[in-house]
């Protein structure tokens, strides 16, 4: 008890008179004991670790094991240049993303946060990349990740697509099509056309300004009558919607 109490945010929060949860407590601990289980004798993870990786040293140690070396490396920080990239924050790149959103999303980070990602990302020289145009780096390491991925042709086409939608603000060729049939809630027609997932995300949107039609911002989730016309969702999702029979 007296080592998880070293933590400085338990420290704190004790002394705030904040309450910690028995979760909180045994975190660690079965954390730790992994290191036991498996007789490790090296153990990887973030720098925001570091306190979980040592409480698995001393449970070796508790059980006759030499204990692990502990190794930890930077954080790789989300799109939003503030929070540790994370699925919960929102601001993270996944594996599986389009060629295009995964291009669009390193597109959209700071030039500081871009020379991070390639320190960590990749094995390009950071001096020679310094020299370069900062928007011209930052299409290079968009191109480097979104090929690791999805391969080089493809992330080529992303980038084609990125300079044609953003840079020449023209629209992108061969948007998805959804054919509306019948009037509705603009918020509707958003989910229906497979632009966001659910009705509050769509109000959220529009309540934002990051909503589209044929290029002019909408500020109000208005009653949609079928017409052909482009819907744009943020800076990345485009559908042509197609008047129905």
């Amino acid at each position: 008890i007296s080592r998880l109490l070293e933590r400085e945010d338990f420290r704190a929060r004790m002394k705030a008179e904040t309450p910690i949860s028995l979760l909180e407590i045994l975190y660690p601990l079965l954390q730790g004991y992994d290191s036991v289980a498996v007789k490790a004798d090296i153990e990887m993870g973030g720098q925001d670790q570091i306190f979980n990786l040592l409480m698995g040293r001393d449970m070796q140690k508790l059980n006759g094991q030499e204990p692990q070396a502990v190794l930890t490396m930077p954080l790789l920080i989300g799109t939003d240049g503030e929070k540790k990239m994370s699925k919960s924050y929102g601001n993270y790149v996944a594996l599986n993303d389009h060629p295009n959103d995964m291009f669009g999303k390193l597109m959209s980070v700071s030039d500081a946060l871009m020379y991070s990602y390639y320190e960590l990302l990749t094995f390009e020289d950071l001096a020679a990349v310094k020299a370069e145009h900062p928007m011209e780096a930052k299409k290079k390491l968009a191109g480097l990740i979104t090929a690791r991925y999805h391969g080089g042709e493809q992330a080529q086409a992303a980038r084609a697509h990125f300079e044609q939608v953003f840079s020449r603000k023209e629209l992108p060729e061969n948007m998805e099509v959804y054919r509306a049939e019948k009037a509705g809630k603009l918020s509707y027609l958003m989910v229906a056309a497979g632009l966001v997932k659910g009705m509050n995300e769509a109000r959220r949107l529009i309540d934002q300004g990051a909503v589209r039609l044929d290029g002019e911002k909408v500020s109000a989730d208005i009653m949609f009558e079928p017409k052909d016309c482009v819907l744009q969702v943020g800076r990345r999702q485009f559908r042509k919607i197609e008047k129905g029979a």
